[in-house]
């Protein structure tokens, strides 16, 4: 069964940076719109940015200019960079995807196990 893995959070700074990363367990030979959410303690979970199969993106306002979305098709990833972080950033940090075709089958709607993200001094 194919799973999505996730790294790259921490503790940070205001005003620093990280790089999330989200790989596929298993090679995949597609995969379709990839997603990164976040929920912050006591908030609903909410999308942060979407990147199509094609390359297409699109962000939260409350992110853009800030954060970068990214895929790697070649080794199965999705990557979050997020500069110019805020404590408002801080939250669990989810990857998603709607549909993988891996050498274990075709899988849909998954979601990764969260990452923490910390902004404070």
């Amino acid at each position: 069964q194919v799973q999505l893995v996730e790294s790259g959070g921490g503790l940070v700074q205001p005003g620093g940076s990280l790089r999330l990363s989200c790989a596929a367990s298993v090679s995949a030979f597609s995969i379709g719109v990839m997603d990164w959410y976040r929920q912050a303690p006591g908030a609903q979970r909410e999308l942060v940015a979407r990147i199509t199969a094609g390359g297409s993106t699109n962000y939260a306002d409350s992110v853009k200019g800030r954060f970068t979305i990214s895929r790697d098709s070649t080794k199965s990833t999705v990557y979050l960079q997020m500069n110019s972080l805020r404590p408002e950033d801080t939250a669990v940090y989810y990857c998603h995807a709607d549909r993988i075709l891996s050498v274990v089958g075709y899988a849909n709607d998954l979601w990764g196990q969260g990452t923490q993200v910390t902004v404070s001094s």
